[in-house]
Formats: structure tokens, C-alpha cells, sequence
């Protein structure tokens, strides 16, 4: 069941707990969709986009989420991406609205995942009913967990009469379904590393090192580094929205439609980074994965040879090149997050390496540990970070992860945090 607040309507941040926030820069909410927050009595703001960051300040003020991304551009899909993610961790529940249909009662197109977080291009229309669900399940999951909506599930004088054996029974009950949890977690977590290299590809001018720090039993980040033929190696960091075992789940399935190439006749051809990461969004698309079905990840191409290295991202922090004497460099290039435009577009730019760079990948979880983005927007790295980027890629990711355990953080602000390095010899 739903309290039912006083009705509000207005473009202002909100003050009070408000149950639906509808982001639009259309101006106005559909006639259809104002009906149906009407009629259910729920409160609800709209606001354009761009308010997205504010909002995030007040999350504790919003119930759901509702985001018009009928008329975006392409890059404007990749800030819907950055907005997911955001409500995300705070664990706001956004339903994304991809176009409008013309139909008596269905009046936009969403992902039939029964998911919080749905989007994509080819989709089949649903009803506002459908959509009720959506926002219903929305509002009990963000009440709940915010002591909105805590309601005793038995009278005051019944649970009085409960007996202290029959409470001591229920606790060891949970204690033994707590204890089997934790087991069953910890044992998904060894299947997990299963699927990470267990030794680096052999290479006599380069050295290999990773880091692999999971936030709970298993991570919502994976990794890969492998020799693809006598002259390229491809590694990556896949880091799936959210943690814990649905983002696991997806690290898996990710692990296993990454495609690094294809049979052509009698022969195979090395797919190049934007290949690999179109055909790996295009898979995750089509698949409508239900629940955490969005990721990031940055896919790189090294040619042993040559020292030429390709690489392409979605949605991933920026790789960083360590050059000798030189400032730490972020290599910039766009891309949305995968799972979410079928049609998306990943570009790939090439970088000539020389002896002793360092090529760095991480996953979000690594940045509070790395860096920030200071009051014009640019990344500014943190000094202790800074301290390790002249010493050798092994040792480098070693005291790393030695600084994620000695630096004092918010616990909530703590992620699974992978990272890959390259270097030079």
C-alpha cells in the first residue's frame, strides 16, 4: 500500500519527500502520465535534465525516478547513462521512457524487464498499467528501505504474547539462513575469479599487473588479459552498474559475448576495439537483460611489434598513460554505457607507446583513491596517487592497493575496484 501525500506539481528541487520526479526537457509531463500520478495521488515534480546533479544532493527526498529520453541526441544518450548510474548508487530507482508510440493507451516504449533500470531502442510499447507497476515497485522498494513506509506486520499486544523460546527459535533460524547466505556467496566469489587470467600473456618488453578488489563476496567488475595471435594482445575492465551478485551475474554473461574475433571463411580476423565493443553493446541490447543490464568498459588492442595501442570505451573512466617526465595523461574519448543504444557508436583512437609508459585501466571503484574533478570539471589527482606513477607497474599497483587500505573514505562511497597496468620495458 501507497501513503497518500499532498499532490504537488512544480518545477522547484524538492523540500518534502516527493514520490515521482519526472525529467523532461520538454517542459511538461504527458497527459497520460499526469493522469495516472493523479489519480494514484502520488506527488510529483517535473524537471529538465540538466537539474540531474542537484537532484542527486536530494535523494533522499525522491521515491522514483522517471526519465523522458524520447528526444535526445546521440551525445546526450551518454549523460542519460552517467543519470542512471548516479540515482543508482543512491539507490533511487529510474525508469527510462526511449520514445512515444501512437496507440489509444500506450503512450511511450519501455523495456518489458520488470527492471528499475530499462532502456533501449527496439522495444515493445507497454501500458500505463505497465507502467504503474514499474512506478509501484519503485515507491515500496525506495519507501522500505527509507523507514517511509515501516509498518509493524503484527499489533502491539500480539507481538507481547510472543514467547521468548519462540523468538529464540526464530533467531537461530536466521542465524543459520545468514550463515548459509554468506557460504553460498563466498563460494560464487571463487567460481568469479575462475573466470579472471590466472597467469599474464608472456611478453619479453612488457610487463603485467592487476588488481582485483571486490566490495563484497563477489564483484560487478571483470578482467581480462590475453594473447590473441604472435603479435596483439587484448585486456580489458568490464564494470557492471551496481555490485553485489546481480552485477556478477552480468560480469559473467559479459565475459562470455565479449568477441575479440571472427571467423571469416577459412580464416579469422582480430576485431578492432570499436568492433568489440559495438558488437558487445548490440548483444546486451538485444538480450534485455532484466535488472542490472547496463555496464561500462574500456577494451584495449596492443601490437607487440610495433608498440601501437588501440583502444575504445563505454562509459569507462579514461586509460592513463604514464609517460616518463611527463604530466599523468587521461586518454579522452567518448562512448555510452553499454546495454543501453542498441545503435550506439564507439570510436577508437590509437596511441604510439615508447619505452617505460605505463598504460593504466581502472573501474569507478578505484577513483576516490585516484582523484576528483575540481571546481572547472577537470580531473585533479590526488598527491599520494601521484607518488606512485614513477615507480614500476608491479610495484605501482602493489602500494596501490596498500593506499585503499590505508586511506579513510566513506564507507558508502566504497566500490569493487579492479585495475590493469601495462608497462613498457
Amino acid at each position: 500500500m501507497i501513503d497518500i501525500p499532498l499532490l504537488v506539481n512544480n518545477t522547484a528541487l524538492p523540500k518534502n519527500f516527493t514520490d515521482v520526479i519526472y525529467l523532461t526537457d520538454q517542459g511538461h509531463m504527458p497527459t497520460e502520465i499526469r493522469q495516472l500520478v493523479r489519480q494514484k495521488r502520488l506527488s510529483y515534480s517535473v524537471l529538465p535534465i540538466a537539474k540531474s546533479p542537484e537532484l542527486r544532493q536530494r535523494s533522499h527526498l525522491i521515491g522514483t525516478v522517471i526519465l523522458d529520453a524520447a528526444d535526445l541526441g546521440t551525445f546526450e544518450h551518454q549523460e542519460v547513462g552517467r543519470i542512471i548510474q548516479a540515482f543508482e548508487q543512491e539507490s533511487v530507482g529510474v525508469i527510462v521512457l526511449t520514445h512515444r508510440v501512437k496507440k489509444p493507451v500506450r503512450s511511450f516504449s519501455l523495456s518489458p524487464t520488470k527492471s528499475s533500470f530499462s532502456m533501449a531502442d527496439s522495444v515493445e510499447s507497454v501500458s500505463i498499467d505497465d507502467l504503474w507497476v514499474q512506478i509501484s515497485v519503485n515507491l515500496a522498494c525506495r519507501k522500505k528501505s527509507s523507514g517511509i513506509m515501516s509498518r509493524p506486520m503484527v499489533s502491539a499486544s500480539k507481538l507481547q504474547r510472543t514467547g521468548t523460546n519462540k523468538l529464540a527459535e526464530q533467531l537461530q533460524m536466521t542465524s543459520s539462513l545468514v550463515e548459509n547466505l554468506t557460504e553460498q556467496l563466498r563460494l560464487a566469489g571463487l567460481v568469479q575469479r575462475d573466470f579472471l587470467p590466472s597467469k599474464m600473456p608472456d611478453c619479453e618488453n612488457y610487463t603485467w599487473a592487476t588488481t582485483f578488489f571486490p566490495a563484497e563476496w563477489v564483484s560487478g567488475d571483470i578482467y581480462d588479459v590475453a594473447r590473441l595471435d604472435e603479435r596483439h594482445i587484448g585486456f580489458y575492465i568490464v564494470d557492471a552498474v551496481g555490485h553485489g551478485m546481480p552485477a556478477a551475474l552480468l560480469t559473467i554473461f559479459v565475459k562470455q559475448a565479449l568477441t575479440t574475433q571472427i571467423s571469416e571463411g577459412d580464416d579469422s580476423r582480430l576485431l578492432q576495439p570499436s568492433e568489440v565493443m559495438s558488437r558487445l553493446n548490440v548483444r546486451m541490447s538485444q538480450e534485455k537483460l532484466s535488472g542490472y543490464q547496463f555496464a561500462t568498459c574500456c577494451y584495449c588492442l596492443l601490437n607487440t611489434e610495433t608498440r601501437e595501442l588501440t583502444y575504445a570505451r563505454a562509459g569507462h573512466p579514461y586509460p592513463l598513460l604514464a609517460r616518463p617526465g611527463r604530466p599523468l595523461q587521461q586518454l579522452e574519448i567518448r562512448g555510452s554505457l553499454l546495454g543501453v543504444f542498441e545503435q550506439a557508436e564507439y570510436p577508437e583512437q590509437t596511441v604510439q607507446l615508447e619505452p617505460g609508459d605505463k598504460i593504466i585501466l581502472y573501474s569507478d571503484g578505484a577513483e576516490p583513491f585516484i582523484g576528483n574533478l575540481d571546481d572547472s570539471q577537470a580531473f585533479t589527482y590526488y598527491e599520494d596517487f601521484l607518488a606512485l606513477i614513477e615507480q614500476p607497474v608491479v610495484e605501482m599497483l602493489d602500494n596501490f592497493a596498500a593506499l585503499t587500505k590505508r586511506k579513510k573514505i566513506d564507507p558508502g562511497s566504497f566500490d569493487d575496484i579492479t585495475m590493469v597496468g601495462l608497462e613498457v620495458r
